[in-house]
């Protein structure tokens, strides 16, 4: 059975979230389509949107929220798909990747009526497409200070899809982590530059631990390569992710903590949105602060390795985060 998205906002910051206006029933019957390279069932970027619309149309109910889905959907063949949906009158298509920029600007001149959104992208698009921009190296920067602190070869890998978008965020971030807590850490960090390529995910993640990592973490779909690589590797290897999903998988054992994106904020926003009146020409961003990031330590982790002390420095770092008291400047980084 696959997991399905906890949503762990109330309906109260919900309204908070972007400015949405309503979290009641839509009023009109609302139809959402998805689009997506990988599998709604990846364990990672595409199965989190897949998982938020469903806990959307459970909370809205069937009949008020229509939902179909098109997989394994390259950029050269999502037109055809999202013609289709627009064709037959969907309300709002996601099509859940920067790589369909292209894509999603093109079919909004020929549907005005229709709500496109992509993600990640902090661009303001035409009237009709809303971005949203999960600012990941929140999340990253987690997962960082976890590997720096629990780390005892002094060695942590990270692997990758591509140096762009959230990903580069999240890598960033992540390295920023490792450092505050562990500034003698050396940082491997290596792309597969691809967003659903497991096995050159785990090629990478198997370099890495061959040259002494003992902790690793990955973005995207892809990243379950380098989570399958470790849970192959003798005691001792670790894990932090940036999907929830991962503390579901019989890899879990691995996996200190995890974190995830909300995209069921991001869904109803969309819903809100358009209810209003506003179909897009705005970019909606995901971070602790607005309730756009959920994270969770793995409760069956060994406590000689998830500490109290762990705990603590993430928990800290993490109310920083939400309060504006920590800011993050990803971009002065380098690799």
């Amino acid at each position: 059975m696959k997991p399905t998205l906890k949503t762990a906002l109330t309906a109260a910051s919900l309204l908070t979230l972007f400015g949405a206006t309503a979290q009641a029933a839509p009023a009109a019957k609302v139809r959402i389509a998805l689009i997506v390279e990988s599998t709604v069932d990846d364990k990672g970027w595409c199965q989190s949107m897949h998982d938020a619309i469903l806990a959307v149309q459970k909370k809205h109910g069937v009949a008020n929220l229509e939902y179909s889905h098109s997989e394994k959907m390259k950029p050269v063949d999502a037109g055809s798909a999202a013609r289709q949906y627009a064709s037959k009158g969907f309300d709002i298509i996601i099509c859940h990747g920067a790589q369909y920029n292209n894509l999603v600007t093109e079919m909004a001149g020929v549907f005005p009526n229709t709500t496109f959104a992509y993600g990640t992208s902090a661009n303001i698009g035409p009237k009709n497409v809303f971005t949203y921009t999960p600012f990941s190296e929140e999340t990253g920067y987690l997962n960082g200070i976890i590997a720096g602190m629990v780390t005892k070869s002094g060695k942590i890998g990270n692997v990758g899809p591509v140096d762009g978008g959230d990903s580069a965020r999240y890598t960033r971030g992540f390295m920023m982590g490792v450092k505050a807590a562990n500034p003698s850490a050396a940082i491997r960090v290596a792309f597969t530059g691809s967003f659903g390529d497991f096995v050159k995910a785990g090629e990478l993640a198997q370099t890495q631990l061959k040259d002494g990592a003992d902790v690793l973490t990955g973005s995207a779909q892809q990243a379950i390569g380098a989570l399958r690589a470790v849970a192959a590797a003798p005691a001792g290897i670790y894990w932090v992710g940036q999907d929830t999903a991962q503390l579901g998988m019989p890899e879990a054992t691995r996996v200190i903590a995890a974190c995830s994106y909300n995209y069921a904020a991001v869904v109803e926003a969309l819903i809100a949105k358009r209810a209003s009146g506003v179909k897009g020409g705005e970019s909606l961003p995901l971070q602790f602060a607005n309730g756009g990031f959920r994270f969770e330590f793995n409760s069956k982790m060994d406590a000689k390795v998830l500490t109290p002390a762990v705990k603590k420095a993430v928990e800290q770092a993490k109310a920083d985060l939400t309060s504006g008291k920590l800011k993050l400047d990803w971009k002065s980084i380098k690799l």
